[in-house]
């Protein structure tokens, strides 16, 4: 059989991303997590204002660990979203916009996003 160099078709291609497209997707995937983190913690205020037996309604909701590992996961996104929003506050001022520069600032993101998280669930397990 013959083999010759001919392109492929775009659908038998593997397309990797470039790190800032999957951080700014990933920004924009944050924001809708926050948004129904949000509805969470309307439930969990409105409990809260309701008396002691709503309360305790929605803490046994709220510390079952599945819904205590979503919340984490949703802390994470908060600080995501915050991390990398003044990535972008960065950008709108002109700066960073070097592609090792906007990797490193990216890499930052996740890591500065990772130890915000892990230090509030600290201090809110040890209060």
């Amino acid at each position: 059989m013959q083999t010759d160099n001919r392109p492929l078709s775009p659908h038998l291609q593997i397309y990797r991303l470039p790190f800032t497209a999957l951080t700014s997707i990933s920004h924009r995937a944050s924001g809708v997590l926050l948004s129904v983190g949000a509805l969470v913690l309307v439930y969990w205020l409105a409990a809260l204002a309701g008396g002691p037996a709503s309360h305790a309604s929605a803490s046994a909701v709220l510390g079952n660990w599945f819904v205590q590992l979503l919340m984490f996961l949703w802390t994470f996104a908060l600080f995501y979203h915050l991390c990398n929003g003044i990535r972008h506050l960065f950008w709108d001022a002109g700066y960073g916009f070097e592609l090792e520069t906007a990797r490193k600032s990216g890499v930052a993101a996740i890591v500065a996003a990772a130890v915000l998280t892990l230090v509030a669930w600290i201090i809110a397990w040890s209060a």
